[in-house]
């Protein structure tokens, strides 16, 4: 059955809107009476019939509901330095929110080798990682923050640091408490500086290992939010 989006979902007036429309009655070429699934973002997961296929503005009629779809026992927020190749991370993106991520920060750091990013392009593959996995609520996906701003301004339980240098660390399984908050801040290609990794840790920041493997950034993510999921099973 085919699964669409619509995070403004109200009962009492039901539609797609124009993007998820045309990919519905031009795209699929569903007809009245089709059965669907509908996610709105937000945990509800919908089962409907199409009432009226319109490229413009499909209809449908609400079967049954289920509130709360898959949701998970705790929360998780990456914040990662954009890679310079854009496509890596689009790529962590993608496969984070198949796995289960409730929060992405793209971070701006003195190393950062890219500072421009599209966040609609970017909010997109959440989208369609999200129902590609059919997943009922969407994952956030701030703005390009500077770091500082972020270790700064933040009330996770608990906050991570993974960098490269050679500074005492832990790993995610020693450190991690159950059923919590987390904030996994993971660098640029070329690591974190100095100042930022001391920024981090004075405002509260656990510096912890992913492995004796040197990752890159987009994988090191990826290894993160793994275990976070793994661990909270």
């Amino acid at each position: 059955m085919y699964l669409f989006y619509a995070p403004d979902l109200n009962p009492a007036d039901c539609f797609l809107n124009e993007e998820e429309s045309r990919h519905c009655a031009k795209v699929l070429r569903l007809q009245k009476d089709d059965l669907i699934e509908i996610v709105d973002g937000k945990g509800f997961f919908y089962r409907a019939k199409i009432s009226v296929p319109d490229p413009k503005k499909t209809c449908f009629e609400i079967l049954d509901s289920e509130s709360g779809f898959g949701k998970r026992n705790h929360y998780l927020h990456i914040a990662i330095a954009p890679t310079k190749n854009i496509e890596r991370l689009e790529w962590f993106i993608e496969k984070a929110t198949e796995i289960g991520i409730d929060e992405i920060t793209p971070i701006l750091c003195q190393h950062s080798e890219r500072k421009i990013i599209n966040h609609e392009r970017l909010n997109k593959v959440v989208t369609s990682a999200m129902k590609q996995s059919l997943k009922a609520y969407h994952p956030k996906l701030n703005q390009l923050t500077a770091f500082s701003s972020l270790v700064r301004d933040n009330n996770n339980s608990q906050k991570w640091i993974a960098y490269c240098g050679d500074t005492k660390k832990t790993s995610i399984k020693e450190a991690l408490l159950l059923q919590q908050n987390y904030l996994v801040l993971i660098g640029p290609e070329g690591d974190f500086s100095p100042q930022e990794i001391k920024l981090g840790l004075e405002n509260g920041f656990k510096a912890i290992t992913l492995g004796q493997s040197r990752l890159r950034t987009e994988t090191a993510a990826l290894e993160a939010c793994f275990e976070v999921n793994f661990l909270n099973r």
